[in-house]
């Protein structure tokens, strides 16, 4: 088992909450500027939870953000934002940026994946691995298995990292 991105996270310095709530500040401006270059309507929320920086980009017209909300373009948008903030702070952003409520939707996508994979255990799997997926959704993962009293644990290397599950 590789744990390079777990060791190399330990050794960051954990941010305070203003240099997180700065973090938030900095994200929020450029996605302001990107959301006017692109002409699409949004509303810029801010939060500061489990040691990360949270911006979710709103609005009431769920077809005005369908396809900034897709996971890959949430995704991409989020690692455009981290730079843009680690460029302004000099430090490493574990920022979270949510679209539309993509966050939710994909929390919901991981339980149901999770549920999958226990019933192959059910069937008699001894284990049951899941696709490859970024750290922050294997973090959410083994929340959810923690949750059904089952164990999990990331296998892997860079974009091949991924969760197996199995029994306690």
């Amino acid at each position: 088992m590789s744990t390079t991105s777990e060791s190399d996270a330990a050794e960051r310095p954990v941010a305070t909450a203003e240099q997180l709530e700065q973090e938030g500040d900095i994200a929020a401006d450029y996605l302001e500027a990107l959301l006017d270059i692109a002409d699409i309507d949004g509303d810029l929320a801010l939060d500061v939870r489990a040691g990360r920086a949270y911006v979710s980009v709103e609005n009431d017209d769920a077809d005005a953000l369908r396809l900034l909300s897709e996971p890959d373009t949430v995704q991409a948008l989020q690692e455009l934002v981290r730079i843009a903030v680690q460029t302004k702070t000099g430090r490493f952003s574990r920022l979270i940026l949510d679209v539309g409520g993509s966050r939710d939707a994909r929390q919901r996508q991981l339980e149901k994946l999770v549920d999958r994979a226990i019933a192959r255990l059910d069937e008699g799997a001894s284990q049951a691995s899941l696709p490859a997926m970024t750290s922050y959704e294997r973090k959410l993962v083994h929340d959810i298995v923690a949750d059904r009293g089952l164990l999990s644990e990331s296998y892997g290397d860079g974009a091949d990292r991924h969760t197996v599950i199995r029994r306690a």
